[in-house]
């Protein structure tokens, strides 16, 4: 324990918290955006449930994950709501880590133009990735964005000033405010420890913001008279005018004021994501934040001439998983598609609407393939870096990889995404045509036998382990069932309680213990000549050679693939497989409870504690793991494991709860081959008060490695046509020698690295690849890119996995303006019979980048738009007068947002025109006054056109 309050006393003398791990009495980041989300995402949810004229019930305070999950209707993503959440606090403090010096990222040093920059970069960036449905890059922009968002609040003296709303104009156009000239003095030192009154009176009395400058090195001094930031590690502290005015924590300088400031931040981070929401749509913010119905849908097709049956097989069982899911819990939240042939792949089809993804995939032709291989591993890398995290990915093919230098890039977004990959495959047991010809002779000479060999099957093979995912090898007549098999498991709510894998095979036990949430058990077992027994909790057996025993429901076989569904009983359950061939095994159910699980390494920023491991863990090691409950308030975890995938063999963790259903499990060393995390626990059932054991299991393995990989994306940022350089370092914890460097990016993007770097054992190296995006590359393009390092002989690897966005210079950031033309209104008290009626210009204004979007909210009418002479767009809007308020929103090409509302409640119709990104609250603005002119002159030709007003 000595380790832990070091590692406490640390955090808790810089005056920052850097990671969630400590509970305390003070707001950290990660509680200001957790509470903002959840705040912010029920609100979406209560909106849109109303629109829809359903019953909306919101859940008792304080809110979880599961409880907005819940009232929103998604219980079963509420897994993925909290992955979200968690993601994007990892990224907000992350910046703590990674940019501990940088004034601007903390608005320290008075850096407040810069500090803008950040937030309004970042924001553009996140609407740019949206509006492309890259959400993962999104997310990671907004966690960015949030904490810089946030330390303002803390760092600054707008508290202090009496402001009792957050800056809006840190998100908008124009000045934040009157800011300190650096000849200005703005503090006096403290009284001792007392440092309530050190701002000097006249900074207050005229609103003049400052911030504590921060120097972390000593011999650095601050400006005559400037506060400090304050805190252990602040070096101006200590210099005339001494102390700070930091509100970190309540033991800060101005601690008395760090509910206030934390409040106020709360505030402004639910403005930022309002905004957000606003130039995207309530689907679309909904999906950002991971509440969806059930899981997206992915096929990755080989459209090579001999895979025509394939695709008449997919069109078929997508055809039925649509008709299927829509409108129930398990309906998909996106569907994608991406198709590979040779030499071309893709590209990535992605649609939230079932019948564009229905058309998409009838679209598809079978036809080249020239040799026998294809590309399906680009394919694959571009399905894993399109679809969301932790996805079921199902590839269909006949043939194997010509593309398999990629497998290491591949596998490493495997174990990123934590996405599943499935195989369907119908060339291994068969042969396959190299392609289609209407010439007969063409026919018979194409038609000539070639197998895909073990060989080559085994790159499937290895990436289904990887993933958690299957390797079926049937035939094109039995591909239908082996498919609706395959695609019928997978569901939001279902969890592994059980995975393991041998190669050899050989006769081995395997337990599991089932608890009383989990419901449709299932066992899958991949591999031919697998005989099997299976025992119950009540001692009760049943073998492979009667499958009408007491224990299964339901069996089906297709090729070297059968299911067991079993009658579920509570308890420890054993099963025996026997076989000489290789097997994987597979115990799965549905359950609200299951865990996320991330590994950790000690930060070497100066600030200490934590910081999520993005890559694989060092062999031999010790390690921290992260344990992060799902789907029940009351679950603790009392195991972690972690189990080798091809003998079972156990690491044992020493488990410590953090609070908020965290846990952390510490190892004294990690395997070095392959391994899985197996979680045991115990939940409090809420009916009979009783505590039930569970146990649950990840499906991607986990590889460790000697090597370790670092590299910074900077802003992660990429201007097309501009050439990026991203440093990079390889660390060797292993043997010697020259270490080959492969860099590989999704889009195609050109690249140039170092093909190697000699590394002596224990040795760094650095080096640099340089990015460049197409000069017409759209804004908003999410590329992956991965640096892989291998050793000598490919013994060891391991790799970085960047997340750059493409984003064209915003200059853009004046919202669309309104103009109203005309209100009508003939509503009486029996507001059923009548109508009211408006017409309203909209534009972005001369130097503005376009209209983009036009919706409306808090209203229930009709709206119709058309185009207008420069760039104008004449919206119409007619309603029952039941529905008397109305909210134009307007979004332009880069996401500024505008707003007009209009109401008819009073006798005499009232106007409240807005122009602002803030929250729902009631705000009035003018309209934009550059556009008025414009307007006016529009007007008056709209009248000549005989429009009434």
């Amino acid at each position: 324990m000595g380790w832990l309050a070091a590692l406490c006393l640390v955090l808790l003398q810089t005056g920052a918290h850097a990671f969630d791990i400590f509970d305390g009495d003070s707001l950290n980041h990660q509680e200001i955006t957790e509470r903002a989300i959840l705040e912010t995402t029920l609100g979406v949810c209560r909106d849109v449930a109303l629109a829809a004229g359903k019953k909306f019930t919101s859940p008792t305070q304080p809110y979880t994950a599961e409880s907005v999950a819940r009232a929103c209707d998604a219980s079963k993503s509420s897994k993925s709501f909290s992955q979200t959440i968690e993601f994007i606090q990892d990224k907000n403090v992350g910046i703590d880590k990674r940019y501990f010096y940088s004034a601007r990222h903390h608005f320290d040093n008075e850096e407040f133009t810069k500090g803008k920059k950040l937030i309004t970069n970042g924001l553009s960036a996140v609407k740019a990735n949206n509006k492309l449905q890259n959400f993962e890059a999104a997310r990671k922009n907004v966690g960015r964005l949030l904490h810089s968002l946030q330390d303002f609040y803390s760092h600054s003296n707008w508290v202090e000033m009496g402001e009792t709303n957050p800056n809006s104009k840190l998100i908008k156009p124009g000045s934040i405010g009157k800011t300190a000239a650096k000849s200005r003095a703005t503090c006096r030192s403290c009284n001792g420890d007392d440092c309530r009154n050190n701002i000097l009176e006249d900074i207050l009395r005229e609103k003049i913001l400052t911030t504590g400058y921060f120097e972390f090195l000593p011999l650095i001094s601050k400006p005559d008279g400037k506060c400090s930031h304050g805190g252990g590690f602040d070096r101006t502290s200590s210099t005339d005018p001494t102390g700070g005015i930091n509100k970190d924590t309540t033991d800060s300088e101005h601690g008395h004021l760090h509910f206030k400031a934390a409040n106020m931040a709360i505030a402004a981070t639910r403005q930022v994501l309002e905004d957000i929401r606003r130039a995207a749509s309530d689907a679309t913010f909904l999906q950002l934040m991971g509440i969806n119905k059930g899981k997206a849908l992915c096929f990755v097709i080989d459209t090579t001439g001999s895979m025509r049956d394939d695709i008449a097989a997919v069109r078929t069982v997508t055809s039925v998983i649509i008709n299927s899911r829509v409108g129930t819990e398990d309906e998909p939240s996106a569907y994608i598609l991406v198709p590979f042939n040779d030499p071309a792949f893709g590209p990535l089809t992605r649609t939230t609407d079932p019948e564009v993804f229905k058309r998409a995939i009838n679209s598809l032709t079978a036809t080249g393939g020239g040799d026998f291989p294809e590309m399906s591993l680009s394919g694959l890398r571009l399905a894993l870096t399109g679809a969301p995290p932790g996805s079921d990915i199902f590839l269909f093919t006949d043939a194997p990889a010509k593309d398999d230098y990629l497998l290491g890039a591949v596998i490493t977004l495997v174990e990123r995404t934590k996405s599943v990959v499935n195989f369907m495959i119908t060339g291994s047991l068969g042969f396959r045509r190299r392609r289609e010809s209407n010439n007969t002779n063409d026919q018979q000479q194409q038609q000539q036998p070639r197998a895909i060999t073990k060989a080559s099957s085994k790159v499937y093979a290895d990436l289904a382990q990887a993933s958690g995912g299957v390797a079926i090898q049937t035939t094109k007549s039995q591909l239908l069932a082996a498919t609706t098999i395959v695609t019928g498991s997978s569901s939001s709510a279902q969890v592994l309680l059980l995975q393991a894998a041998r190669s050899p095979g050989k006769s081995d036990n395997f337990t599991f213990t089932v608890d009383e949430s989990v419901k449709n058990l299932t066992i899958y077992i991949n591999g031919r000549s697998v005989a099997f027994t299976l025992i119950s909790p009540s001692d009760v057996s049943q073998s492979s050679t009667n499958l009408t025993g007491p224990l299964i429901s339901s069996t089906q076989s297709v090729g070297n693939f059968q299911t067991l569904e079993l009658t579920t009983q509570v308890g420890l359950w054993e099963i025996r497989l026997v076989s000489t061939n290789p097997y994987t095994l597979k115990v799965k159910g549905e359950s609200s409870i299951d865990f996320l699980s991330d590994f950790l390494e000690v930060s070497e920023g100066p600030l200490g504690g934590f910081e999520v491991l993005e890559n694989r863990p060092r062999a031999g090691a010790n390690a921290s793991l992260r344990v992060t409950v799902t789907g029940a308030v009351s679950a603790v975890v009392t195991e972690v494991f972690l189990v080798v995938s091809l003998t079972s063999e156990r690491v044992n963790g020493s488990v410590e709860a953090l609070g908020k259903g965290k846990f952390l499990a510490r190892f004294d060393n990690i395997p070095s081959g392959e391994f899985v995390v197996l979680v045991k626990g115990q939940s409090s059932n809420t009916s009979s008060r009783a505590t039930v054991s569970f146990q649950r299991q990840t499906s991607n393995s986990i590889r460790a490695s000697a090597v370790t990989v670092s590299a910074d994306d900077l802003e992660g940022v990429l201007e097309p046509g501009v050439p990026l350089s991203v440093p990079f370092s390889v660390l060797n914890n292993g043997s010697g020698g020259s270490f080959t460097i492969q860099a590989t990016n999704d889009q195609g993007f050109t690249l140039s690295f170092p093909s190697t770097l000699p590394l002596t054992a224990g040795s760094r190296a650095n080096g640099t690849v340089n990015i460049t995006a197409p000069a017409n590359t759209a804004s908003g393009t999410d590329v992956t890119l991965t640096i892989e390092a291998n050793a000598p002989g490919g013994t060891d690897a391991n790799y970085v996995v960047l997340r750059l966005t493409v984003l064209i210079p915003v200059t853009d950031f004046t919202e669309p303006g309104c103009q109203l033309l005309n209100l009508q209104s003939n509503c009486s008290a029996n507001c059923s019979a009548s109508m009211w009626e408006l017409s309203v210009v909209v534009t972005d204004g001369v130097n503005g980048t376009g209209i983009d979007t036009i919706s409306f909210r808090e209203g229930n009418g009709t709206m119709n738009t058309s185009l207008l002479a420069g760039n104008a767009t004449l919206v119409s809007y007619n309603a029952s007068c039941c529905s008397p308020d109305v909210e134009i929103v307007v979004v332009d090409q880069v996401g500024n947002v505008g707003s007009c509302s209009y109401t008819v409640r009073t006798t005499t119709p009232t106007v409240n025109t807005t122009t602002t990104t803030a929250q729902p609250a009631t705000t009035t603005a003018a309209s934009a006054q550059a556009v008025q002119s414009f307007l006016l002159c529009l007007s008056i030709t709209i009248l000549g056109l005989s429009l009434t007003i």
